[in-house]
């Protein structure tokens, strides 16, 4: 996934990077699915391909949103975390949930967790990041 820059266009510059569907599923994957390894990435229900997967992970890691480290608990993984940047993107995953919840056929509990985050505004948003923070440390 290329991430060659058409305008210095703030929106074209983010959509550049994270207007694919997959990149988004990824970090809402991390951000509130817990999820962590590779193989994780892949039983999301929406059925992403390992060389897809391994795409936009790459991408993620070289734009400074995602990063990759060795998994302490077993040598032959590595654990992918958010980086500050990558927490960033909160706001605009839960305003995204917000409006599928109301203009879309979305689950009910996650309807209901998207306008629960959103309700909770800011303080909500930084009780997120100091979870994720804490899963990091």
């Amino acid at each position: 996934m290329s991430t060659k820059q058409r305008s210095g266009c703030p929106i074209n510059l983010s959509l550049e990077l994270l207007g694919d569907r997959w990149t988004l599923l990824i970090i809402r994957d991390l951000a509130f699915g817990g999820k962590k390894h590779f193989r994780e990435f892949l039983q999301s229900d929406e059925g992403i391909s390992s060389r897809t997967l391994a795409e936009r992970l790459q991408t993620l890691q070289d734009e400074g949103i995602v990063s990759r480290h060795d998994d302490p608990a077993h040598r032959l993984k590595v654990v992918y975390r958010l980086t500050e940047a990558g927490m960033d993107v909160l706001p605009l995953l839960i305003e995204l949930g917000v409006w599928g919840s109301e203009h879309r056929r979305a689950d009910d509990d996650l309807a209901r967790f998207a306008k629960r985050l959103k309700a909770g505004g800011s303080k909500a948003i930084e009780r997120r990041k100091n979870a994720l923070r804490a899963e990091q440390a």
